[in-house]
């Protein structure tokens, strides 16, 4: 079955409905609650919200990184047709690095401090393919130059801390490509960096999944980084998609009042505005989501049914979406949306 619709390539990576839990003295706590999605080989997915809206988790869940108390409680998630969701951890650690790579934010957390570098793309090359130590070596080299680290013969032999932060990250681009993943989580890969270093680490990340072919789910609350990597876009909220589509709508048409609110308050220099828009409120806590849409406390426009009724979860895919507007593939999960446009 192709879950993109027609004329368009089978996921690498599909989500479906997918529930994550953590258990605590207050109660069983829901993370992601029915969170659906695909991504396409050399597609972008952007995945932007506030800190606290299940971003992060729903990374961790696909990856495999969901340790007690927390636990994947329902859905499913396959990788190329095949379920990884259920996989023995053995099983999730082969895939893990080989078939799925992994950025994260802060690139000293990926990086050990006491070994050079070039050990550490080694030992990865080794553990995921059957290349010796010198042709390991010598991919390693070829790693760092495509990810654009100057003199890589000299700056493999360099530790961590010889880096600036740029170019550790860019290191930790390498490592996740040292297997040449079918599929790579970018976790807030550009946070702790200058602006300047972050369009070239966005630029990368765009141009190594566009000639890689590589499938990959970008993380960040910064639309603006969204607007300029992104093919598509999932804006969640409260552990649950609240719209997804092609950026270009959803930044230019916003249909939910929660994405309308993000994009009102990304500042333009067209603006005449001397202050910012901003979401009244804050995110719920997961043992405070309030009943009926959890967006409802904070939203202007909510009406009697917003405070009882939880509007349903997104479908996986748009010929399967109870509600489509704008253009195929643009679906929302919004009752005041339902009304014809």
């Amino acid at each position: 079955m192709n879950l993109q619709g027609p004329g368009m390539a089978e996921p690498v990576i599909s989500v479906r409905d997918l529930v994550v839990e953590f258990v605590t003295r207050r109660g069983v706590l829901r993370a992601i609650d029915g969170v659906s999605f695909e991504i396409a080989k050399g597609e972008v997915l952007g995945v932007v919200g506030e800190s606290g809206a299940g971003k992060s988790v729903t990374g961790a869940a696909i990856i495999g990184l969901i340790e007690p108390p927390g636990r994947i409680a329902g859905g499913e998630i396959r990788l190329e047709g095949a379920r990884i969701d259920n996989l023995p951890a053995e099983a999730m650690r082969r895939i893990r690095g080989r078939r799925i790579g992994m950025i994260f934010q802060d690139p000293l957390t990926s990086l050990n401090p006491l070994y050079r570098v070039g050990d550490q793309l080694v030992e990865t090359i080794l553990t995921h393919t059957g290349l010796s130590p010198r042709a390991a070596r010598a991919r390693a080299i070829d790693l760092l130059a495509e990810v654009g680290i100057p003199a890589p013969e000299r700056r493999i032999d360099g530790y961590p801390h010889e880096f600036s932060g740029g170019m550790r990250q860019r290191v930790v681009i390498a490592l996740a490509l040292c297997a040449e993943p079918d599929f790579i989580i970018a976790d807030e890969p550009t946070t702790a960096l200058d602006v300047s270093v972050q369009a070239q680490i966005i630029a990368l990340i765009r141009r190594l999944c566009r000639e890689r072919g590589t499938a990959v789910m970008l993380v960040t609350h910064d639309m603006g980084v969204i607007a300029e990597t992104a093919d598509r876009v999932a804006v969640m909220y409260a552990g649950r998609i609240a719209e997804i589509g092609p950026v270009r709508d959803v930044v230019k048409h916003p249909l939910h009042p929660y994405a309308k609110g993000l994009m009102g308050a990304i500042p333009t220099l067209a603006s005449e505005a001397e202050e910012l828009v901003q979401i009244p409120g804050a995110m719920p806590r997961l043992d405070r989501i309030p009943p009926g849409c959890a967006f409802n406390p904070r939203c202007a426009l909510a009406i009697a049914r917003c405070r009882t009724e939880r509007p349903e979860p997104i479908a996986p895919h748009p010929a399967i979406a109870r509600r489509e507007h704008v253009e195929p593939g643009h679906r929302v999960a919004c009752h005041l949306a339902e009304a014809p446009q």
